[in-house]
């Protein structure tokens, strides 16, 4: 980005299975913007926490995970295809337990300021 040049950021939020990153994805590719799904990076990470036993609560162990994890968002027509560590991970990330997982993982300051 050259000076003075500004970036525009567009936030969808709404309820689970609303529909968000279905839009999110159609309107960033109608745009040609990166849809940077937030949501999908936390429960990836929460997938992550779940497969090495890491607890929801330990926010300095979440984060040394987050540090040390590759979480790539790549697009396609109904929303990004989620990459863990290179696994596809987008159909894993979408079970209840991973979301329930996410949920207590994304309140951690420290690994909120790390996404």
């Amino acid at each position: 980005m050259s000076p003075g040049e500004r970036k525009l950021v567009i936030a969808i939020d709404g309820p689970a299975g609303a529909g968000k990153s279905t839009l999110a994805s159609r309107l960033a590719r109608k745009l040609g913007y990166t849809n940077i799904e937030s949501g999908a990076m936390y429960r990836a990470l929460a997938l992550k926490a779940i497969e090495e036993d890491v607890s929801f609560d330990d926010e300095p162990a979440l984060l040394e995970l987050a540090q040390n994890s590759k979480i790539q968002l790549q697009p396609r027509i109904d929303g990004n295809r989620v990459l863990l560590d290179t696994q596809d991970v987008s159909d894993r990330i979408r079970q209840p337990d991973v979301t329930a997982a996410a949920s207590r993982v994304s309140v951690h300051p420290k690994v909120r300021e790390w996404m």
